[in-house]
Protein backbone atom coordinates (compact mmCIF):
# COMPACT_ATOMS: atom_id res chain seq x y z
CA UNK A 1 0.00 0.00 0.00
CA UNK A 2 1.36 3.41 -0.94
CA UNK A 3 0.54 6.15 1.54
CA UNK A 4 0.03 9.83 1.00
CA UNK A 5 1.54 11.92 3.78
CA UNK A 6 -1.84 13.50 4.42
CA UNK A 7 -5.15 13.86 2.64
CA UNK A 8 -3.88 17.26 1.58
CA UNK A 9 -1.56 15.70 -0.99
CA UNK A 10 -4.52 14.17 -2.78
CA UNK A 11 -6.32 17.49 -2.70
CA UNK A 12 -3.22 19.19 -4.07
CA UNK A 13 -2.90 16.73 -6.93
CA UNK A 14 -6.56 17.27 -7.87
CA UNK A 15 -6.00 21.00 -8.02
CA UNK A 16 -2.83 20.42 -10.02
CA UNK A 17 -4.76 18.40 -12.62
CA UNK A 18 -7.14 21.28 -13.10
CA UNK A 19 -4.28 23.73 -13.37
CA UNK A 20 -2.51 21.68 -16.00
CA UNK A 21 -5.64 21.98 -18.16
CA UNK A 22 -6.32 25.59 -17.25
CA UNK A 23 -2.86 26.82 -16.47
CA UNK A 24 -3.40 30.45 -17.30
CA UNK A 25 -4.45 33.03 -14.79
CA UNK A 26 -7.52 33.74 -16.91
CA UNK A 27 -8.45 30.03 -17.03
CA UNK A 28 -8.21 29.74 -13.26
CA UNK A 29 -10.33 32.82 -12.77
CA UNK A 30 -13.02 31.40 -15.07
CA UNK A 31 -13.10 28.21 -12.98
CA UNK A 32 -13.23 30.23 -9.77
CA UNK A 33 -10.29 28.29 -8.36
CA UNK A 34 -8.48 29.58 -5.30
CA UNK A 35 -5.16 27.81 -4.94
CA UNK A 36 -4.08 26.86 -1.42
CA UNK A 37 -0.40 26.59 -0.63
CA UNK A 38 1.19 25.50 2.62
CA UNK A 39 2.08 28.23 5.06
CA UNK A 40 5.04 26.31 6.43
CA UNK A 41 7.75 24.05 5.09
CA UNK A 42 7.13 20.51 6.31
CA UNK A 43 5.69 19.00 9.50
CA UNK A 44 7.65 21.25 11.90
CA UNK A 45 8.38 24.96 12.12
CA UNK A 46 11.58 24.13 14.06
CA UNK A 47 13.08 21.27 12.05
CA UNK A 48 14.10 21.72 8.39
CA UNK A 49 11.89 19.66 6.08
CA UNK A 50 14.89 17.99 4.45
CA UNK A 51 15.88 16.48 7.83
CA UNK A 52 12.50 14.82 8.37
CA UNK A 53 11.82 11.41 6.87
CA UNK A 54 9.90 11.79 3.62
CA UNK A 55 6.94 9.48 3.06
CA UNK A 56 7.99 6.97 0.41
CA UNK A 57 11.57 6.79 1.68
CA UNK A 58 10.81 4.87 4.87
CA UNK A 59 12.13 1.40 5.67
CA UNK A 60 9.87 -1.60 6.30
CA UNK A 61 9.48 -0.93 10.04
CA UNK A 62 8.56 2.69 9.54
CA UNK A 63 6.25 1.85 6.64
CA UNK A 64 4.35 -0.49 8.97
CA UNK A 65 4.07 2.31 11.55
CA UNK A 66 2.80 4.72 8.91
CA UNK A 67 0.29 2.14 7.66
CA UNK A 68 -0.95 1.48 11.22
CA UNK A 69 -1.32 5.21 11.86
CA UNK A 70 -3.16 5.74 8.59
CA UNK A 71 -5.45 2.78 9.22
CA UNK A 72 -6.39 3.80 12.78
CA UNK A 73 -6.54 7.59 12.42
CA UNK A 74 -7.50 7.88 8.75
CA UNK A 75 -4.56 10.22 8.31
CA UNK A 76 -0.81 10.47 8.67
CA UNK A 77 -0.47 13.59 10.77
CA UNK A 78 2.55 15.79 11.37
CA UNK A 79 2.98 14.56 14.95
CA UNK A 80 3.58 11.07 13.55
CA UNK A 81 6.00 12.39 10.92
CA UNK A 82 8.12 14.03 13.65
CA UNK A 83 7.83 11.23 16.23
CA UNK A 84 9.08 8.71 13.66
CA UNK A 85 12.61 9.90 14.47
CA UNK A 86 12.11 7.31 17.24
CA UNK A 87 10.15 4.36 15.77
CA UNK A 88 10.14 2.27 18.96
CA UNK A 89 8.46 5.04 20.91
CA UNK A 90 6.07 5.91 18.06
CA UNK A 91 4.84 2.32 17.94
CA UNK A 92 4.02 2.37 21.66
CA UNK A 93 2.45 5.83 21.44
CA UNK A 94 0.15 4.89 18.53
CA UNK A 95 -0.91 1.65 20.22
CA UNK A 96 -1.77 3.47 23.46
CA UNK A 97 -3.62 6.31 21.75
CA UNK A 98 -5.59 3.86 19.59
CA UNK A 99 -6.67 1.94 22.69
CA UNK A 100 -7.70 5.12 24.53
CA UNK A 101 -9.74 6.51 21.63
CA UNK A 102 -11.13 3.54 19.75
CA UNK A 103 -11.07 0.26 21.69
CA UNK A 104 -13.61 -0.94 24.28
CA UNK A 105 -13.60 1.25 27.37
CA UNK A 106 -15.82 2.92 29.97
CA UNK A 107 -16.46 6.11 27.95
CA UNK A 108 -18.40 6.46 24.65
CA UNK A 109 -16.31 7.46 21.63
CA UNK A 110 -17.62 11.02 21.30
CA UNK A 111 -16.90 11.70 24.99
CA UNK A 112 -13.29 10.62 24.45
CA UNK A 113 -12.71 13.10 21.64
CA UNK A 114 -14.51 15.88 23.50
CA UNK A 115 -12.28 15.33 26.54
CA UNK A 116 -9.29 15.51 24.17
CA UNK A 117 -10.60 18.88 22.94
CA UNK A 118 -11.06 20.13 26.51
CA UNK A 119 -7.53 19.09 27.47
CA UNK A 120 -5.78 20.52 24.38
CA UNK A 121 -7.73 23.78 24.68
CA UNK A 122 -6.30 24.43 28.16
CA UNK A 123 -2.99 25.12 26.37
CA UNK A 124 -4.60 26.87 23.38
CA UNK A 125 -3.41 23.99 21.19
CA UNK A 126 -5.63 24.65 18.19
CA UNK A 127 -3.75 21.97 16.21
CA UNK A 128 -5.01 19.16 18.50
CA UNK A 129 -8.39 20.83 19.00
CA UNK A 130 -8.96 20.88 15.22
CA UNK A 131 -8.01 17.22 14.84
CA UNK A 132 -10.42 16.13 17.55
CA UNK A 133 -13.26 18.40 16.47
CA UNK A 134 -13.22 16.48 13.19
CA UNK A 135 -12.97 13.12 14.97
CA UNK A 136 -15.73 14.10 17.40
CA UNK A 137 -18.11 14.87 14.54
CA UNK A 138 -17.02 11.75 12.64
CA UNK A 139 -18.11 9.47 15.52
CA UNK A 140 -21.49 11.19 15.83
CA UNK A 141 -20.79 13.94 18.36
CA UNK A 142 -23.37 16.73 18.70
CA UNK A 143 -22.09 19.86 16.84
CA UNK A 144 -23.81 22.06 19.47
CA UNK A 145 -21.28 20.93 22.07
CA UNK A 146 -18.57 22.63 19.99
CA UNK A 147 -20.16 26.04 20.57
CA UNK A 148 -18.82 26.01 24.11
CA UNK A 149 -18.42 23.85 27.19
CA UNK A 150 -21.71 25.20 28.56
CA UNK A 151 -23.47 23.39 25.68
CA UNK A 152 -22.00 20.01 26.62
CA UNK A 153 -23.67 17.67 29.14
CA UNK A 154 -23.29 18.63 32.81
CA UNK A 155 -21.23 15.53 33.34
CA UNK A 156 -18.52 16.88 31.01
CA UNK A 157 -18.89 20.40 32.37
CA UNK A 158 -18.18 19.05 35.85
CA UNK A 159 -14.88 17.64 34.54
CA UNK A 160 -13.71 21.19 33.77
CA UNK A 161 -12.34 21.84 37.27
CA UNK A 162 -10.22 18.67 37.25
CA UNK A 163 -9.01 19.49 33.73
CA UNK A 164 -7.95 22.98 34.85
CA UNK A 165 -6.06 21.86 37.96
CA UNK A 166 -4.41 18.85 36.29
CA UNK A 167 -3.14 21.01 33.43
CA UNK A 168 -1.65 23.79 35.54
CA UNK A 169 -1.35 22.91 39.27
CA UNK A 170 -1.84 19.17 39.76
CA UNK A 171 -0.44 19.29 43.31
CA UNK A 172 -3.72 20.95 44.39
CA UNK A 173 -5.89 17.93 43.52
CA UNK A 174 -7.52 16.37 46.58
CA UNK A 175 -9.91 13.54 47.29
CA UNK A 176 -12.66 16.19 47.60
CA UNK A 177 -12.31 16.96 43.87
CA UNK A 178 -12.73 13.26 43.17
CA UNK A 179 -15.71 12.96 45.50
CA UNK A 180 -17.50 15.84 43.75
CA UNK A 181 -17.28 13.99 40.42
CA UNK A 182 -18.28 10.59 41.77
CA UNK A 183 -21.18 11.76 43.95
CA UNK A 184 -22.94 14.33 41.76
CA UNK A 185 -26.14 12.28 41.64
CA UNK A 186 -27.53 12.17 38.05
CA UNK A 187 -24.34 13.61 36.52
CA UNK A 188 -21.91 11.43 38.45
CA UNK A 189 -18.95 9.54 37.05
CA UNK A 190 -18.12 5.92 37.80
CA UNK A 191 -14.59 5.17 39.00
CA UNK A 192 -13.78 3.41 35.72
CA UNK A 193 -15.07 6.36 33.67
CA UNK A 194 -13.06 8.78 35.77
CA UNK A 195 -9.85 6.78 35.31
CA UNK A 196 -10.44 6.80 31.53
CA UNK A 197 -11.06 10.56 31.62
CA UNK A 198 -7.96 11.26 33.74
CA UNK A 199 -5.75 9.25 31.39
CA UNK A 200 -7.17 11.13 28.38
CA UNK A 201 -6.69 14.52 30.05
CA UNK A 202 -3.07 13.80 30.97
CA UNK A 203 -2.38 12.31 27.54
CA UNK A 204 -3.57 15.44 25.72
CA UNK A 205 -2.03 17.94 28.13
CA UNK A 206 1.34 16.30 27.52
CA UNK A 207 0.73 15.90 23.77
CA UNK A 208 0.09 19.65 23.62
CA UNK A 209 3.57 20.03 25.12
CA UNK A 210 5.03 17.89 22.32
CA UNK A 211 3.08 19.79 19.65
CA UNK A 212 4.44 23.17 20.76
CA UNK A 213 7.85 21.85 21.86
CA UNK A 214 8.60 20.46 18.38
CA UNK A 215 6.87 23.29 16.52
CA UNK A 216 4.33 21.02 14.83
CA UNK A 217 2.72 22.75 11.83
CA UNK A 218 -0.93 22.32 10.81
CA UNK A 219 -1.45 20.16 7.72
CA UNK A 220 -2.29 22.09 4.55
CA UNK A 221 -6.00 21.14 4.70
CA UNK A 222 -6.33 22.33 8.32
CA UNK A 223 -7.04 25.80 9.63
CA UNK A 224 -3.78 27.72 9.85
CA UNK A 225 -2.01 25.32 7.48
CA UNK A 226 -2.56 27.13 4.20
CA UNK A 227 -2.92 30.48 2.52
CA UNK A 228 -4.45 31.58 -0.78
CA UNK A 229 -1.99 34.43 -1.26
CA UNK A 230 0.54 33.99 -4.02
CA UNK A 231 4.18 33.87 -2.95
CA UNK A 232 6.38 36.85 -3.67
CA UNK A 233 8.86 34.78 -5.70
CA UNK A 234 8.31 35.42 -9.42
CA UNK A 235 9.74 32.24 -10.93
CA UNK A 236 7.37 29.69 -9.36
CA UNK A 237 5.62 27.18 -11.58
CA UNK A 238 2.04 27.08 -10.31
CA UNK A 239 2.09 23.26 -10.32
CA UNK A 240 5.20 23.36 -8.11
CA UNK A 241 3.33 25.46 -5.59
CA UNK A 242 0.51 22.93 -5.48
CA UNK A 243 2.98 20.08 -5.08
CA UNK A 244 4.74 21.82 -2.24
CA UNK A 245 7.93 22.04 -4.35
CA UNK A 246 8.56 25.67 -3.58
CA UNK A 247 11.69 26.03 -5.65
CA UNK A 248 13.54 27.91 -2.92
CA UNK A 249 16.28 26.31 -0.89
CA UNK A 250 15.49 26.28 2.79
CA UNK A 251 18.40 27.48 4.79
CA UNK A 252 18.63 26.49 8.40
CA UNK A 253 19.62 29.63 10.21
CA UNK A 254 22.31 28.95 12.74
CA UNK A 255 20.71 29.21 16.18
CA UNK A 256 21.74 31.94 18.56
CA UNK A 257 23.09 34.04 15.69
CA UNK A 258 26.75 34.65 16.44
CA UNK A 259 27.48 31.36 18.23
CA UNK A 260 30.24 29.60 16.33
CA UNK A 261 30.46 25.87 15.60
CA UNK A 262 33.58 25.74 17.76
CA UNK A 263 31.72 27.18 20.76
CA UNK A 264 28.86 24.73 20.29
CA UNK A 265 31.34 21.86 19.99
CA UNK A 266 32.92 22.99 23.26
CA UNK A 267 29.49 22.87 24.92
CA UNK A 268 29.15 19.19 24.08
CA UNK A 269 32.66 18.43 25.32
CA UNK A 270 32.02 20.35 28.55
CA UNK A 271 28.76 18.48 29.17
CA UNK A 272 30.45 15.12 28.67
CA UNK A 273 33.24 16.14 31.04
CA UNK A 274 30.67 17.09 33.70
CA UNK A 275 28.98 13.72 33.33
CA UNK A 276 32.32 11.98 33.78
CA UNK A 277 33.18 13.97 36.92
CA UNK A 278 29.73 13.43 38.44
CA UNK A 279 30.11 9.70 37.93
CA UNK A 280 33.49 9.80 39.66
CA UNK A 281 31.99 11.74 42.59
CA UNK A 282 29.17 9.19 42.86
CA UNK A 283 31.74 6.43 43.13
CA UNK A 284 33.78 8.25 45.76
CA UNK A 285 31.18 9.53 48.21
CA UNK A 286 27.45 9.63 48.81
CA UNK A 287 25.63 12.61 50.31
CA UNK A 288 23.61 12.17 53.52
CA UNK A 289 19.80 12.00 53.41
CA UNK A 290 19.63 15.45 55.02
CA UNK A 291 21.90 16.91 52.35
CA UNK A 292 19.90 15.19 49.57
CA UNK A 293 16.66 16.69 50.95
CA UNK A 294 18.27 20.14 51.13
CA UNK A 295 19.46 19.90 47.53
CA UNK A 296 15.97 18.92 46.39
CA UNK A 297 14.35 21.89 48.14
CA UNK A 298 16.99 24.21 46.68
CA UNK A 299 16.39 22.91 43.16
CA UNK A 300 12.64 23.15 43.62
CA UNK A 301 12.95 26.81 44.68
CA UNK A 302 15.33 27.56 41.82
CA UNK A 303 12.96 25.96 39.30
CA UNK A 304 10.37 28.52 40.40
CA UNK A 305 12.68 31.36 39.40
CA UNK A 306 13.15 30.00 35.88
CA UNK A 307 10.94 32.25 33.78
CA UNK A 308 8.91 30.81 30.94
CA UNK A 309 9.22 32.61 27.62
CA UNK A 310 7.17 35.74 27.01
CA UNK A 311 8.47 36.01 23.43
CA UNK A 312 5.99 37.19 20.82
CA UNK A 313 7.36 34.68 18.30
CA UNK A 314 5.33 31.78 19.68
CA UNK A 315 3.03 29.99 17.25
CA UNK A 316 -0.19 31.83 16.44
CA UNK A 317 -3.27 30.02 17.71
CA UNK A 318 -6.95 30.64 17.23
CA UNK A 319 -9.11 31.21 20.29
CA UNK A 320 -10.27 27.87 21.67
CA UNK A 321 -11.24 29.15 25.13
CA UNK A 322 -14.90 28.27 24.60
CA UNK A 323 -13.92 24.67 25.27
CA UNK A 324 -12.98 25.39 28.89
CA UNK A 325 -13.76 27.71 31.80
CA UNK A 326 -11.64 30.10 33.89
CA UNK A 327 -9.28 31.27 31.16
CA UNK A 328 -7.11 33.23 33.61
CA UNK A 329 -6.09 30.12 35.54
CA UNK A 330 -2.57 28.90 34.74
CA UNK A 331 0.82 27.82 35.97
CA UNK A 332 2.14 31.40 35.86
CA UNK A 333 0.06 32.29 38.94
CA UNK A 334 1.95 29.70 40.91
CA UNK A 335 5.33 31.46 40.64
CA UNK A 336 4.06 34.53 42.47
CA UNK A 337 5.69 35.30 45.79
CA UNK A 338 4.35 33.23 48.63
CA UNK A 339 3.06 30.30 46.57
CA UNK A 340 4.45 26.94 47.58
CA UNK A 341 4.43 23.44 46.09
CA UNK A 342 4.35 20.72 48.75
CA UNK A 343 6.77 17.82 48.38
CA UNK A 344 5.38 14.59 46.95
CA UNK A 345 7.63 11.68 47.96
CA UNK A 346 7.73 8.93 45.35
CA UNK A 347 8.62 6.49 48.12
CA UNK A 348 5.13 7.09 49.56
CA UNK A 349 3.18 6.86 46.29
CA UNK A 350 4.71 5.79 43.00
CA UNK A 351 3.52 4.82 39.55
CA UNK A 352 5.19 1.40 39.75
CA UNK A 353 3.81 0.41 43.17
CA UNK A 354 0.46 2.19 43.25
CA UNK A 355 -0.69 4.04 40.11
CA UNK A 356 -0.07 1.23 37.63
CA UNK A 357 -2.19 -1.33 39.47
CA UNK A 358 -5.03 1.16 40.11
CA UNK A 359 -5.30 2.05 36.40
CA UNK A 360 -5.06 -1.56 35.29
CA UNK A 361 -7.73 -2.66 37.78
CA UNK A 362 -10.29 -0.06 36.68
CA UNK A 363 -9.35 0.21 32.98
CA UNK A 364 -7.78 -3.16 32.03
CA UNK A 365 -4.63 -3.19 29.85
CA UNK A 366 -4.24 0.60 29.84
CA UNK A 367 -1.87 0.58 32.82
CA UNK A 368 0.34 -1.85 30.92
CA UNK A 369 0.32 0.28 27.75
CA UNK A 370 1.15 3.48 29.63
CA UNK A 371 3.86 1.76 31.64
CA UNK A 372 5.49 0.46 28.47
CA UNK A 373 5.41 3.97 26.98
CA UNK A 374 6.99 5.47 30.11
CA UNK A 375 9.81 2.94 30.05
CA UNK A 376 10.53 3.29 26.34
CA UNK A 377 10.85 7.09 26.62
CA UNK A 378 12.98 6.90 29.79
CA UNK A 379 15.27 4.09 28.63
CA UNK A 380 15.54 5.07 24.96
CA UNK A 381 19.15 5.58 23.90
CA UNK A 382 21.36 5.22 20.86
CA UNK A 383 24.47 5.79 23.00
CA UNK A 384 25.25 8.99 21.13
CA UNK A 385 25.62 12.65 22.06
CA UNK A 386 25.84 14.99 19.08
CA UNK A 387 28.89 13.75 17.14
CA UNK A 388 30.05 11.32 19.86
CA UNK A 389 29.29 7.59 19.95
CA UNK A 390 29.38 4.93 22.68
CA UNK A 391 28.18 7.38 25.33
CA UNK A 392 26.16 6.35 28.40
CA UNK A 393 23.41 8.98 28.50
CA UNK A 394 21.46 7.54 31.45
CA UNK A 395 22.66 10.25 33.84
CA UNK A 396 21.47 13.01 31.50
CA UNK A 397 18.12 11.37 30.82
CA UNK A 398 17.50 10.93 34.54
CA UNK A 399 18.40 14.57 35.23
CA UNK A 400 15.85 15.76 32.64
CA UNK A 401 13.10 13.47 33.97
CA UNK A 402 13.74 14.33 37.62
CA UNK A 403 13.97 18.06 36.92
CA UNK A 404 10.47 17.97 35.41
CA UNK A 405 9.14 16.08 38.42
CA UNK A 406 10.96 18.48 40.72
CA UNK A 407 9.04 21.40 39.15
CA UNK A 408 5.86 19.57 40.20
CA UNK A 409 7.20 18.99 43.73
CA UNK A 410 7.91 15.28 43.20
CA UNK A 411 11.00 13.97 44.98
CA UNK A 412 13.06 10.77 44.64
CA UNK A 413 14.88 10.13 47.93
CA UNK A 414 17.73 8.33 46.21
CA UNK A 415 18.55 11.08 43.70
CA UNK A 416 21.15 13.82 44.18
CA UNK A 417 19.45 16.95 42.84
CA UNK A 418 22.77 18.77 42.78
CA UNK A 419 23.41 16.96 39.48
CA UNK A 420 20.66 18.91 37.72
CA UNK A 421 22.46 22.25 37.89
CA UNK A 422 25.61 20.59 36.61
CA UNK A 423 23.93 19.01 33.59
CA UNK A 424 21.14 21.38 32.57
CA UNK A 425 22.10 24.95 31.71
CA UNK A 426 19.81 27.95 32.01
CA UNK A 427 18.60 28.01 28.38
CA UNK A 428 17.75 24.32 28.57
CA UNK A 429 15.83 24.81 31.82
CA UNK A 430 13.86 27.68 30.28
CA UNK A 431 12.93 25.46 27.33
CA UNK A 432 11.94 22.54 29.58
CA UNK A 433 9.82 24.65 31.91
CA UNK A 434 8.08 26.45 29.04
CA UNK A 435 7.29 23.27 27.11
CA UNK A 436 6.02 21.48 30.23
CA UNK A 437 4.18 24.30 32.02
CA UNK A 438 3.16 26.86 29.39
CA UNK A 439 3.80 25.11 26.06
CA UNK A 440 1.85 27.69 24.05
CA UNK A 441 4.70 30.15 24.74
CA UNK A 442 7.42 27.96 23.19
CA UNK A 443 9.42 29.66 20.43
CA UNK A 444 11.85 28.56 17.76
CA UNK A 445 14.51 30.73 19.36
CA UNK A 446 14.21 28.71 22.56
CA UNK A 447 14.36 25.42 20.63
CA UNK A 448 17.47 26.58 18.80
CA UNK A 449 19.21 27.98 21.88
CA UNK A 450 19.71 24.72 23.81
CA UNK A 451 22.02 21.86 22.80
CA UNK A 452 23.12 23.77 19.71
CA UNK A 453 25.37 21.03 18.34
CA UNK A 454 22.91 18.18 18.92
CA UNK A 455 20.83 16.55 16.19
CA UNK A 456 17.15 17.31 15.76
CA UNK A 457 16.38 13.67 16.56
CA UNK A 458 18.02 14.21 19.97
CA UNK A 459 15.90 17.29 20.61
CA UNK A 460 12.78 15.33 19.68
CA UNK A 461 13.95 12.66 22.15
CA UNK A 462 14.11 15.39 24.82
CA UNK A 463 10.49 16.20 24.01
CA UNK A 464 9.50 12.55 24.45
CA UNK A 465 11.02 12.68 27.94
CA UNK A 466 9.11 15.91 28.66
CA UNK A 467 5.83 14.37 27.43
CA UNK A 468 6.09 11.23 29.53
CA UNK A 469 7.52 12.85 32.67
CA UNK A 470 4.73 15.43 32.60
CA UNK A 471 2.04 12.81 32.03
CA UNK A 472 3.36 10.67 34.89
CA UNK A 473 3.51 13.69 37.25
CA UNK A 474 -0.13 14.57 36.54
CA UNK A 475 -1.20 10.95 36.88
CA UNK A 476 0.56 10.58 40.23
CA UNK A 477 -1.36 13.46 41.77
CA UNK A 478 -4.72 12.42 40.29
CA UNK A 479 -4.35 8.73 41.13
CA UNK A 480 -3.16 9.47 44.67
CA UNK A 481 -6.31 11.56 45.21
CA UNK A 482 -8.47 8.72 43.83
CA UNK A 483 -6.70 6.25 46.12
CA UNK A 484 -7.32 8.53 49.14
CA UNK A 485 -10.99 8.74 48.17
CA UNK A 486 -11.25 4.94 47.89
CA UNK A 487 -9.63 4.38 51.28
Amino acid sequence: MRLAATASHNQAYAVQGLLCNHGTSRGRKELGIRIPRPLGHGPSRFIPEKEILQVGNEDAQMHTLFADSFATLGRLDNITLVMVFHPQYLGSFLKTQHYLLQMDGPLPLHYRHYIGIMAAARHQCSYLVNLHVNDFLHVGGDPKWLNGLENAPHKLQNLGELNKILAHRPWLITKEHIEQLLKTEEHSWSLAELIHAVVLLTHYHSLASFTFGCGISPEIHCEGGHTFKLPSVSNYCICDITNGNHGVDETHVSPAGSISTTESFCEVEALMEKMKKLQECRDEEEASQEEMATRFEREKRESMSVCCSEDEESAPTRDVSRHFEDTSYGYKDFSRHGMHVPTFRVQDYSWEDHGYSLVNRLYPDVGQLIDEKFHIAYDLTYNTMAMHKDVDTSMLRRAIWNYIHCMFGIRYDDYDYGEINQLLDRSFKVYIKTVVCTPEKTTKRMYDSFWRQFKHSEKVHVNLLLVEARMQAELLYALRAITHYMT
